[in-house]
């Protein structure tokens, strides 16, 4: 065998064994990242419980937290938390009023460090100094509501003709809450009136805490085929909101709900007062208010009654109750169903008792809330 044969065989045998053990490196293999858990918001509670995650805000007292371990949110109180980490800068709003924009390191217990950006200064805290972390800041007043229309038609054998017009409107600051309401349905066949009905609600809330709230209602109605010229009711009293948004989680979190109850100055004029005298007595107003937008506020469960029992005979009263869904269809374009009852039973005389309206609707809905 030649001399540089055998070279070559060594020089390759040694080329293959070195390629065999050398250590190779695969996009599929894990690689161990020292900073990945450091980057990691930290939580300990008083308890020794250490959680892992991204601090999202703490407001009313609330710590929420999204955990590392799952796409879930956690909620802790704030009286709970012990010591607190956070690697990427965000708001911390102190009691006094100062807003300080940084992070934070984990002090002695009950403490905590604040780091400044961009000058890198630190300020040495209690916790129970900071009011609120990283929150939504809202604008001073936010304003939601609709506009949706209905129309249908039909020539030939039958000359019948609908119209609806349903309009809401709240406009809400920290104090106040305004709420309006319309509605106008009309209906005709060959130019015989089947239905006329135009009813608005206007509102005042004053807030005089978070959830207790003084009110001051007006309702007026006008149904032709109830031979009812105008009804109004004029109310005032206490309410209070059981919810607000964020106060529950998942399909829950944008749900809301309040309850109201006072006094109320009721009365109704007909146009025929052959048929049936006009009435006024002073009656007690009871109403609840229900939201439950889903999927991010794509489709929106709504419920809303007045009931106006009178004082001096209960079984004398007057109710209405809106049922309905609205469904985002593009940007502000949404359509709507809706399901309106009145009761009365004390109606006049050849006229039934009860009302019922289904509205199919098409229109625009806007909510300048702002959310994360």
């Amino acid at each position: 065998m030649k001399p540089s044969f055998v070279a070559f065989a060594l020089i390759a045998s040694v080329s293959l064994t070195t390629t065999a053990v050398s250590p190779t490196f695969s996009a599929d293999a894990p690689i161990s990242d020292p900073q990945a858990t450091s980057a990691l918001d930290v939580v300990t509670l008083k308890d020794g419980s250490v959680i892992h995650g991204e601090v999202v805000e703490m407001v009313g007292g609330v710590l929420q937290m999204k955990s590392a371990l799952a796409d879930d949110l956690i909620k802790i109180k704030w009286s709970e938390v012990s010591k607190l980490a956070v690697s990427h800068p965000i708001p911390f709003h102190l009691k006094e009023g100062t807003v300080l924009v940084g992070t934070a390191e984990e002090g002695e217990p009950g403490t905590m460090t604040l780091k400044a950006g961009p000058t890198g200064s630190t300020m040495t805290m209690p916790m129970d100094a900071v009011l609120k972390v990283n929150p939504v800041v809202q604008p001073p007043v936010i304003y939601n509501g609709s506009l949706n229309a209905g129309y249908s038609q039909s020539t030939g054998n039958s000359q019948l003709r609908n119209v609806s017009l349903l309009a809401d409107f709240v406009a809400r600051s920290e104090q106040l809450r305004l709420t309006l309401l319309g509605r106008y349905v009309y209906g005709d066949n060959a130019g015989s009136l089947n239905v006329r009905n135009a009813r608005g609600t206007i509102k005042l809330d004053f807030f005089i805490t978070k959830r207790l709230f003084w009110f001051a209602s007006a309702y007026v109605e006008n149904d032709f085929l109830q031979n009812l010229k105008l009804r109004t009711a004029i109310a005032s009293g206490p309410g209070y909101q059981f919810l607000e948004r964020g106060d529950l989680n998942g399909m829950f979190k944008d749900m809301t709900f309040y309850a109201e109850a006072g006094a109320a100055y009721f009365n109704e004029d007909y146009r025929d007062n052959s048929i049936t005298d006009d009435r006024a007595s002073f009656r007690a107003r009871v109403a609840m208010k229900f939201d439950w937008p889903l999927f991010d506020g794509r489709i929106t469960l709504y419920h809303y009654n007045e009931i106006f029992p009178s004082v001096q005979n209960a079984s004398d009263f007057f109710f209405t109750m809106d049922n309905g869904v609205r469904m985002k269809i593009l940007a502000g374009l949404s359509s709507g169903f809706q399901v309106t009852t009145r009761y009365n039973n004390r109606p006049p005389a050849g006229i039934g008792d009860t009302d019922n309206l289904y509205l199919l609707t098409l229109g625009y809905a806007f909510d300048t809330t702002r959310k994360r």
